[in-house]
């Protein structure tokens, strides 16, 4: 659903326990126990019929005995009485419950929440342990253990994982500001938490355990929303769960659930990990170490062999150590024992005292080549290690972001973690993990730059023709087919801009072959035709490099009783025909399509041929791509690197290798027939990009198009240019490549009218905010700028209209800026009237805008398109600072 009432669910005023017990051991008794036990601080009160008093506390028979309606609903009775229950509650006001009851079937869930939508009563469950707000002193479950104040959220599907990890960041005083259990999260969900945690001021970093993930486009949505905020880091289960379980094309047996949850994740901006352990590490290191952006790491110890740990950790994880410049070896060596170890890792022998440390750390963190620094040490009976950290910890604060450490040990080294962990600096159990960890930094770097992508359908590569497509596809439909010829599917290939060889489609007669080999030119490649044979090489149907027309009849009969003797069911259509394409440097690639059931259209991209499943080189992307995010794409495969060249072979030319994806992600886009599709082999050498074969399955109930996509692209259809005043102007949608262009528009504008628009006084925007109102998700938000279409100073920005639609889409608050000196000249109607009707057409019910009270100019406007002052804004008695409008919108006609 959304956010709506999720304050009364994680911040409740008041709590009813409905089932609330006094018999040992069960979910109401254990519920109670833990709620009263807590510091909670509003009123608790008890529901059972059997009782009339719980601890010395009223208890009420029924809900509509309550002396007030609670806030939160803990219910811990029978399934058969949830609805009826959940019924009771939001009629008198309850707005949200916990469902800690477990064997609800179908339907009584449904029953649940169709008693509970009316009133938008937000279930939590059922089946779960319940929830944990340290901050409030709420323990709104029946979990064994209590959880300690902190910064970091946790949220499980599974209920098990929420016990083991309360004990677990108990036992290291690891503080939580929510933990939730999802159960069967019948309403609230991930979305809506992450939603809701990501401008929750008490959380730093969100966790999440997840099995499954529904709603592809709320979850994407919100996950990219958060990422924006405040690290999210994710272990999901499954990794080895089954894919697609029949498909067509290759790419549908390679695009397994768990490979396009990857590819969610990575674009989602999150970090994903495999261990509740690393997901701890994970969060330890985006929390004191996440501002980090050395590429290198250099390790100094007082112990040669976890030095050699650290670099062999280094190796396998692909981090590499900065080699030492001239200018820190000299440092080094006038304050180290000649035996030091004169590279990287920087061995301080095991006898260091004090201001041996104080010196190495000074002089690496001195040379920014040096990068990141691990800073070691193991326990001596020399110098104690606490004496150590005292002297280091200021140090490396005035360094934020460039150092991590690892005191190996327990005990005799207790002291001097705490010193550090005090100097808020990541702290590490083994050298193992703290180079695990800085690999994690870069992979959720790499991810978090692919944020800042919001690519058009149109952007790369030349446009499509979607007529010639529409007819191959039409016609296919129409024939009853669903399986596309291999000369009807590379037809569409070359539709889309995408080279393919020549290939000639031919009768079932071998004879017919040999005028149409002639005019092609040997050698040739002859296939079979079949609308029912997918893969013709799993039945001898490719032969080539047939020299000349008596080895192009034999192929042809003996290709005839291959595939009748493999497939006697099949229809055999015919041959094609294609020439033999000799190119030495290029490379067998796959790339193609398929429809995941939760996240919609993908797109994979590995090292092709008839191996290609065996070898299972690939990676997976959802549309809509650029060229950034396609290279990105190829860059995961292991094929990538041979593809940069090698040897005697030339680099492969990349942009039009990347147009290829960007294509076919076009083609899924704007075709939602398209069920599965296979370029296999594509080759790609210094010349560019061919197909040689092509595979395209189609569904009639269109599982495709861009309303299925999980990120929507670059709304391109919305750019329009209008007369203004004589001269041209472009109202378009905001892209992420607008950010160096507001920069300069609010550069230019006087401070008051930023302390207009912003509501504080500003002479710049940090470059944080900047890319906030440049990188929107288009599905919740939207930003139109206004620039000039001609002129001297075409393309320069004039003024920027930004609405944020809630995540029920029910009311959306705009800003509006326009250019100073371009005041009371009709732009800022101009914009607004644009984004009026955008919201009208994208189903939004309520336009709101907060303007200062002196802010008469933007008075007058939202007074001019009919908004009304909204119940305690400034006109009717409220905030004496702040007006607030709002406009009733019409549904789009």
């Amino acid at each position: 659903m959304s956010i709506r009432h999720l304050d009364k669910l994680l911040s409740p005023t008041s709590i009813a326990v409905i089932g609330a017990s006094d018999r040992s051991g069960s979910v109401g008794a254990t519920v109670w126990r833990n709620l009263r036990g807590g510091a909670f601080a509003g009123p608790v009160h008890a529901v059972n019929p059997r009782l009339a008093r719980l601890d010395g506390e009223p208890v009420f028979p029924n809900v509509a005995a309550l002396p007030q309606a609670p806030d939160l609903a803990l219910i811990c009775t029978p399934p058969a009485t949830v609805p009826g229950l959940i019924a009771e509650l939001a009629q008198r006001g309850t707005r949200a419950a916990i469902v800690m009851s477990a064997g609800l079937d179908a339907a009584q869930k449904q029953a649940m929440l169709d008693a509970a939508r009316p009133y938008l009563l937000r279930i939590l469950g059922p089946n779960c342990i319940g929830l944990l707000a340290p901050h409030a002193g709420l323990n709104a479950s029946f979990a064994h253990t209590d959880a300690l104040p902190g910064e970091v959220a946790f949220v499980s599907q599974s209920g098990a994982l929420v016990t083991a990890v309360l004990d677990w960041a108990r036992s290291r005083r690891i503080g939580l500001s929510t933990m939730v259990s999802l159960g069967e999260h019948a309403d609230v969900d991930f979305g809506d938490l992450l939603d809701y945690l990501a401008s929750d001021v008490r959380t730093r970093a969100i966790l999440l355990y997840a099995e499954s993930i529904g709603e592809a486009r709320k979850f994407m949505s919100a996950a990219r929303a958060a990422a924006r905020n405040k690290p999210v880091i994710i272990v999901k289960a499954g990794r080895a769960g089954a894919g697609v379980a029949a498909a067509a094309s290759h790419t549908g047996a390679l695009a397994g659930a768990d490979a396009v949850i990857d590819a969610a994740i990575r674009r989602a901006g999150l970090l994903r990990v495999q261990t509740l352990a690393e997901l701890f590490i994970a969060a330890e290191t985006l929390a004191r170490f996440g501002g980090n952006r050395d590429a290198a790491l250099t390790v100094m110890t007082n112990g040669g062999g976890a030095g050699v740990m650290a670099a062999d950790a280094a190796a396998l994880a692909g981090v590499k150590l900065a080699p030492l410049s001239p200018e820190v070896r000299s440092l080094l060596d006038q304050t180290l024992p000649a035996n030091w170890s004169r590279q990287n890792p920087v061995d301080l022998i095991g006898d260091a005292p004090v201001e041996r440390y104080t010196a190495a750390l000074q002089a690496l963190l001195g040379d920014p080549q040096a990068g990141a620094v691990l800073f070691m040490h193991a326990p001596t009976a020399i110098v104690r290690s606490a004496d150590i950290a005292r002297a280091c910890a200021p140090i490396a604060r005035r360094a934020p972001g460039r150092v991590m450490a690892c005191w190996l040990g327990d005990a005799a080294v207790a002291e001097a973690r705490r010193i550090f962990e005090d100097a808020g600096i990541a702290n590490y159990p083994t050298p193992e993990d703290a180079v695990h960890a800085f690999g994690m930094l870069d992979t959720y770097r790499r991810n978090q730059a692919l944020l800042t992508e919001a690519p058009p359908l149109g952007a790369d590569g030349p446009a499509a023709d979607l007529a010639a497509v529409r007819r191959i596809i039409d016609h296919a439909l129409a024939d009853g087919r669903e399986l596309l010829a291999e000369d009807e599917a590379k037809a569409v290939l070359a539709a889309c801009g995408i080279p393919v060889v020549p290939t000639q489609a031919l009768g079932p007669d071998p004879e017919t072959l040999e005028g149409a080999a002639a005019d092609i030119g040997y050698p040739v490649v002859l296939k079979i035709r079949s609308r029912d044979i997918s893969h013709k090489s799993d039945v001898g149907g490719v032969a080539l490099d047939i020299a000349d027309a008596v080895a192009l009849r034999s192929a042809a009969h003996a290709m005839l009783e291959r595939a009748r003797a493999a497939r006697p069911d099949a229809r055999i259509d015919g041959f094609t025909l294609q020439p033999m394409l000799r190119r030495p440097h290029a490379h067998e690639l796959i790339v193609g399509t398929s429809i995941d059931p939760v996240f919609g259209p993908v797109l994979l991209f590995g090292a092709g041929g008839t191996a290609v499943e065996v070898l299972a080189d690939r990676a997976i992307a959802l549309p809509p791509l650029n060229r950034p995010l396609a290279r990105e794409l190829i860059g995961r495969t292991r094929i990538a690197r041979l593809l940069a060249g090698y040897r005697d072979r030339p680099p492969v030319a990349m942009d039009p290798l990347a147009d290829v994806p960007i294509a076919l992600a076009r083609l899924l886009a704007d075709v939602p027939e398209i069920a599965e599709l296979d370029i296999n082999p594509l080759l790609a050498d210094e010349q560019g990009v061919i197909a040689l074969d092509a595979r395209i399955v189609l569904a009639r109930h269109r599982p495709g198009g861009r309303a299925h996509f999980a990120i929507l692209p670059y709304p391109a259809e919305l750019i329009e240019e209008v007369d203004w005043h004589g001269r041209r102007l472009r109202l378009r949608p905001v892209r992420p490549e607008d950010e160096t262009r507001q920069r300069e528009f609010f550069a230019a504008q006087p401070p008051e009218d930023l302390r207009l628009r912003f509501f504080s006084s500003r002479r710049e925007l940090p470059r944080t905010e900047l890319a906030r109102l440049v990188q929107i998700d288009y599905a919740r938000e939207m930003a139109f700028v206004a620039e000039a279409a001609d002129g001297d100073d075409a393309g320069a920005l004039l003024g920027v209209v930004h609405a944020v639609c809630d995540p029920d889409n029910v009311e959306a608050e705009f800003a509006l800026i326009v250019r100073s000196g371009l005041h009371q000249r009709g732009l800022g109607r101009l914009l607004l009237g644009k984004m009026t009707r955008y919201l009208s057409g994208h189903g939004t019910q309520r336009l709101v805008a907060h303007v200062l009270r002196e802010n008469t100019a933007m008075r007058g406007l939202a007074q001019s398109i009919g908004m009304k002052p909204a119940a305690g804004s400034a006109a009717q008695g409220g905030d004496a600072l702040r007006y607030v409008a709002e406009l009733p919108l019409p549904p789009a006609t």
